[in-house]
């Protein structure tokens, strides 16, 4: 079995735990890490912006993905939300049971 992260940006933390937890609550995600206060600098629409955001990271099954993103994509305020998918390698067996189970 694969597992990913999906990482994704939001643009508070409000907003990244709203998303997490509903993440988690559905199962499409074991766990969900919020990392607030991060700076994004980007381009949008022409312009260089600059932004304060939250990271959220969510961890699950490969064989989720893509229903983890879409739910994503209807809960998140952002025309175009940052959901992108991070391959995990090796870890802790212990801790990938867990969250196999978690999204079970």
């Amino acid at each position: 079995m694969e597992f990913v992260f999906a990482y994704i940006t939001a643009g508070s933390r409000d907003e990244a735990r709203r998303i997490g937890r509903a993440l988690v609550e559905e199962r499409l995600a074991a766990c969900a890490n919020i990392l607030d206060g991060m700076t994004s600098i980007y381009r949008w629409q022409g312009a260089v912006e600059e932004a304060t955001e939250a990271v959220l990271i969510a961890k699950t099954r490969a064989e989720l993905f893509d229903r983890l993103a879409a739910r994503v994509r209807e809960l998140h305020s952002y025309d175009v939300p940052c959901v992108v998918e991070l391959k995990v390698g090796r870890g802790n067996p212990a801790y990938l049971d867990w969250l196999r189970d978690g999204t079970a």
